[in-house]
């Protein structure tokens, strides 16, 4: 298992946008928090380094795309991200969608297509 390390401008406002998404936060202190998704995690700590932030990009894999994306619904307006790119199906083979979280971490939400 491989399990990053993420950054957060504000960790409370992190966690939150984590959970409205559909994580879980298993194990929390003051400054580190372990997060997870159906088997997929990633610890969230209470750091920020903006250049890192922004040139971060991880990639979670959902089984329905479509019911998982509901989950984007008013994140722009409640965590003051930009606005989430909707799925499409990409040259690579894959079905998308692209968000951003509040510390400007770019996130693949991706969907296997049938063939």
């Amino acid at each position: 298992m491989i399990r990053p390390f993420l950054p957060a401008k504000d960790f409370a406002v992190s966690k939150a946008f984590y959970e409205a998404i559909g994580f879980t936060i298993d194990w929390q202190d003051d400054d580190l928090a372990i997060l997870d998704f159906e088997g997929a995690g990633f610890l969230l700590q209470k750091f920020y380094v903006k250049e890192w932030a922004e040139n971060m990009m991880l990639q979670l894999f959902v089984r329905d795309l479509d019911g998982w994306w509901t989950r984007t619904e008013g994140l722009t307006t409640r965590f003051h991200v930009q606005k989430p790119r909707a799925p499409k199906v990409q040259p690579w083979g894959l079905r998308v969608g692209f968000l951003f979280d509040p510390a400007g971490v770019l996130w693949q939400v991706s969907e296997e297509i049938s063939r």
